[in-house]
């Protein structure tokens, strides 16, 4: 048997793969397909954080509840100002098979103002559904106004040589962020599904 290339797929195979249903993208405009990548839009729900609420955010204790949901209308903007770090959502809901893996990555005209969307959580595993929750940031010394339905991020895929065996979503792996439809905060554990913690000792 022929060893399976892996490489990043072509708009022609993009748009193929949505025709058949083995990525699915909805809502879906083929307008919105670049040459090896999907233009992604803004969604209407944020995550603003409060950091009054905690110290510091200590990973070996996770903390919850640190952020607060913002829904705007479709017609609103949205204000980042200098420094800030906000959570944001896609329009556009994803599903991927058990074959291919994607990729956010941010629009070059938009980090050349500042704007950048995604801080390390720029994988997306086979198998997932869902939204796509953007860390959105703003570099700049000055207010950036976001608008909902803006094209924000693009989405690349890539194959794999085989279907992953655990996928995204299978009950081994206790996958957060599966089927999520807004902005979702970080749901952190300190480590793999199913190790166990291990906290420093203290003297």
């Amino acid at each position: 048997m022929p060893p399976v290339i892996s490489s990043v797929l072509s708009d022609g195979t993009i748009r193929r793969l949505v025709e058949e249903e083995r990525i699915k993208i909805r809502p879906w405009d083929p307008s919105l397909v670049q040459p090896a990548s999907v233009d992604l839009r803004l969604g209407t729900s944020f995550r603003v954080f409060h950091n009054h609420r905690l110290p510091a955010i200590d990973l070996a204790e996770p903390p919850t509840g640190v952020t607060e949901h913002v829904q705007i209308e479709d017609s609103a903007s949205f204000v980042i100002h200098p420094g800030e770090f906000v959570l944001g959502s896609t329009v556009e809901w994803v599903e991927l098979p058990d074959d291919i893996v994607a990729r956010i990555e941010g629009k070059s005209s938009l980090g050349r103002l500042g704007l950048i969307v995604h801080a390390t959580a720029g994988f997306v595993d086979p198998g997932f559904s869902g939204t796509l929750t953007l860390e959105i940031t703003n570099l700049t010394r000055v207010p950036i106004v976001l608008w909902p339905g803006k094209p924000i991020a693009q989405l690349s895929f890539m194959a794999l040589d085989r279907p992953a065996e655990r996928p995204y979503g299978h009950p081994d792996l206790g996958s957060h962020y599966h089927g999520q439809r807004e902005a979702t905060e970080s749901r952190y554990e300190g480590g793999p599904a199913g190790a166990s913690s291990i906290k420093p000792e203290t003297a």
